[in-house]
């Protein structure tokens, strides 16, 4: 079955712009770096594939409805033949990719007084990739230290969990440092009106009732009987019945601040994971004509499976989009969507040097 795409799909590369795809995925997420593509031409016309010219290697970029989904590169270019007729198929990734392949180049693997967005700025520019941040007044590091064949996206990833910040790719190539998103769609997802399918997975296995946080130092003649006393408990109402988990947080002069934020954090990074709703809707974007967007938050309404802000299912019920994946095939065009609350993507305190907790102190203004 031929599929007309000539004005949905365009590839651009080295100038051109390649249509007649019949098959197409691309996939874009918050928790993935980089984004990726897949394209496929099947020859309907004698010499149709073969025109497709592209090569491992080139820039490209792909736009669906003619807004930029990646920008990035082609990986690879695979044609085939067969009695059927002749096919290719191109894929490829966004420009972060070198962000996660290569290894991280900086003079003598140091680096001093800089935020996650400065240290990622610097370091991304050797592979000619900008960053973007819109959170102001970042924590200021006193030191990085960079592992020899580290990869660029591991310490920035590993750095940006001290800001609190989520790295994912844009649609433009850059590499994005952002809280989880407070902007919403136009529109939603309604069952009866742009559902298609649509699976919830509600669990309780990994919550706890309570999360006790211990503190392990680096001095080795600290007292051992105040390290080993909880240092916070942080609780989930929620929970029906006793379940008790022991997470272990580095001591140090902010120890003690970071302990009793990650165990908030344990508490509601496993709820907001404990319902997680996997949707197939029937286009590409909402009702203003913006595809949808990864760390965009969407109403969502889905009464047969009690997805709802209320108790008779006429509410809809706000979740974060975590994940989205554009297909177009001979079933025609979708959108799959992975929705999760906005608290399943608070990053993970962490403390970066537990042994100089007097330096990041002074950091902190302690």
């Amino acid at each position: 079955m031929e599929i007309s795409m000539e004005e949905t799909i365009k590839l651009q590369i080295n100038g051109l712009n390649l249509s007649g795809w019949t098959r197409v995925r691309v996939t874009q997420g918050i928790e993935r770096c980089p984004t990726d593509f897949e394209l496929e031409m099947t020859e309907i016309f004698p010499g149709q594939a073969q025109d497709i010219v592209a090569k491992p290697g080139d820039p490209c970029v792909l736009e669906l409805n003619g807004a930029p989904v990646v920008t990035g590169y082609i990986d690879r270019v695979t044609p085939s033949i067969s009695a059927e007729g002749h096919e290719i198929r191109v894929t490829g990734r966004g420009r972060c990719q070198d962000l996660v392949d290569c290894a991280a180049v900086w003079p003598n693997y140091q680096m001093s007084n800089v935020t996650a967005f400065s240290m990622a700025t610097q370091l991304a520019e050797t592979y000619r990739v900008d960053v973007k941040c819109d959170v102001e007044n970042l924590l200021v590091i006193p030191q990085i230290n960079i592992l020899p064949g580290e990869s660029t996206f591991d310490i920035v990833e590993r750095t940006a969990r001290y800001s609190a910040l989520l790295v994912y790719e844009g649609a433009d190539g850059s590499l994005i440092l952002a809280r989880a998103g407070t902007e919403a769609m136009a529109s939603g997802v309604h069952e009866g009106i742009n559902l298609e399918a649509a699976t919830v997975e509600r669990s309780m296995d990994r919550r706890f009732s309570e999360i006790v946080v211990m503190l392990t130092g680096t001095n080795n003649m600290q007292d051992l009987s105040s390290i080993n006393a909880p240092h916070f408990i942080a609780k989930d109402p929620n929970v029906p019945r006793f379940r008790r988990r022991v997470i272990i947080a580095e001591c140090g002069e902010l120890g003690w601040e970071v302990g009793k934020k990650r165990g908030l954090w344990e508490v509601a990074r496993r709820r907001g994971r404990a319902e997680t709703i996997h949707l197939t809707v029937d286009n590409w974007h909402d009702v203003a004509g913006n595809l949808w967007e990864p760390n965009k938050l969407m109403d969502v309404l889905i009464s047969s499976l009690k997805v709802s802000g209320d108790q008779a299912g006429t509410v809809p019920v706000r979740y974060l989009i975590a994940e989205v994946t554009f297909t177009l095939d001979e079933s025609g065009t979708h959108a799959n969507l992975t929705l999760m609350p906005p608290e399943a993507f608070e990053p993970e305190p962490i403390l970066l040097y537990p042994q100089y907790g007097d330096l990041v102190g002074a950091v902190w203004g302690r």
